[in-house]
């Protein structure tokens, strides 16, 4: 079997999708039947591909696409260029990594997109208007032409229903992210001037639907009403965004200057040295397509502090602290946390579910079926009967 991995994306530091798609091909390496793994990156994305270890050896070839920064760019490579790189490689299966335009009759082989959420649908203002408008199309777009689409929870499967029809949602699958326990960990904090006094640990990207004004003001509320240590920093770990000036501006305005870091472009063992040290992991979004960081703490022992979504609850329901999302969050999430760092910190926790093995094993499946399928159309395509124009007559 050879599968196309399409990585190209947007961010030059590693994101959540960019570790999904990093996470993709390490679980389908612990499957023999995947002979060749092409895995496709942007130009940008070579430094922190050099950071990561996929493995593979001979099976997997990096290819860097030639496409220019920017959405209007990589939407066309991904229309126009992509079919051309997979016809010089005859693959089994292109698997997209997160939805991209598709021009489903240049493809000789079925297609996969990962879909991670419908935030185009479900929460526009984290694009803004009028881009929210062109995510819907090419969200939809995609959705429709590509063979089949993988949902990383019933979370995002339950949205896509809510939001496409049946010809769209029939599609879908739900295999879950992959999410990774032990992990190499750093030896020492991965910013310098940084110390090692207690933290607090955000892992979100600076967008709406991570709701981290809203955890910026309850870690002001337990600093000044002395419930944490006033040496207890918090430390947001993720991408800029739309959010980033207004959460500068709102920490500056806090008095929190010095006390919150924001961190970006951190190498999967120092992430895991936040999760192994961290007082407590706090993720209070609106919305999630799936829980990853939340996944990644439980895995690493931590307390976690999270929102009352269905993605958390599908990830940790039993083990977190679910906080709901009403007029009195701000005092909830703070009363929380205080309560959380009474207790012990929690064993580790196994969750088979996302391991490596186990979705590889789904992967592998699903590919299986879709390249069966796809040969199936096509011997029946060959035995339709070609009409002649002329006479009438059939061959």
């Amino acid at each position: 079997m050879k599968i196309v991995i399409a990585a190209a994306s947007f961010a030059p530091n590693i994101s959540g999708v960019q570790r999904h798609a990093l996470n993709l091909a390490r679980c389908l390496m612990l499957q023999p039947e995947v002979a060749e793994i092409h895995f496709v990156i942007a130009p940008w994305q070579e430094n922190f591909m050099r950071t990561v270890a996929v493995g593979g050896g001979a099976r997997l070839t990096i290819h860097v696409a030639a496409l220019k920064h920017g959405a209007l760019g990589r939407n066309a490579w991904y229309y126009n260029d992509l079919p051309k790189l997979v016809a010089r490689l005859h693959p089994d299966l292109v698997h997209l990594t997160f939805p991209a335009p598709v021009n489903a009759r240049a493809f000789g082989c079925p297609t996969l997109v990962t879909l991670h959420d419908l935030y185009p649908y479900e929460i526009p203002i984290n694009f803004g208007f009028p881009k929210f408008l062109f995510n819907r199309i090419i969200l939809r777009q995609c959705l429709k032409n590509t063979t089949a689409i993988a949902c990383v929870s019933d979370a995002t499967k339950a949205r896509l229903q809510q939001y496409t029809p049946p010809a769209i949602w029939q599609k879908a699958v739900r295999i879950h992210n992959m999410v990774e326990g032990e992990l190499r960990c750093a030896a020492r904090v991965p910013s310098p001037g940084w110390h090692e006094k207690p933290f607090l640990l955000s892992v979100a990207q600076h967008r709406h639907n991570k709701n981290l004004p809203l955890l910026i003001r309850a870690y002001e509320r337990l600093l000044r009403t002395a419930r944490i240590s006033p040496e207890t920093r918090l430390i947001i770990v993720g991408i800029p965004g739309p959010e980033t000036p207004f959460l500068h501006r709102l920490v500056s305005r806090s008095g929190l200057s010095g006390k919150v870091r924001f961190l970006e472009g951190i190498a999967e063992p120092e992430l895991q040295w936040c999760y192994l040290n961290c007082d407590a992991l706090l993720a209070p979004s609106l919305t999630e397509g799936f829980g990853l960081p939340v996944a990644e703490a439980l895995l690493a022992g931590c307390r976690v502090v999270c929102s009352d979504i269905p993605a958390h609850r599908e990830v940790g329901d039993g083990h977190c602290r679910f906080i709901p999302l009403n007029s009195l969050a701000e005092e909830s999430f703070a009363a929380a946390i205080a309560a959380s760092l009474k207790q012990p910190r929690p064993s580790p926790l196994s969750l088979p579910q996302f391991s490596a093995p186990v979705l590889a094993r789904q992967y592998v499946a699903l590919y299986r079926r879709l390249i069966a399928s796809a040969a199936h159309a096509h011997k029946l395509q060959l035995r339709k009967p070609v009409t002649v124009a002329a006479s009438g007559r059939q061959l």
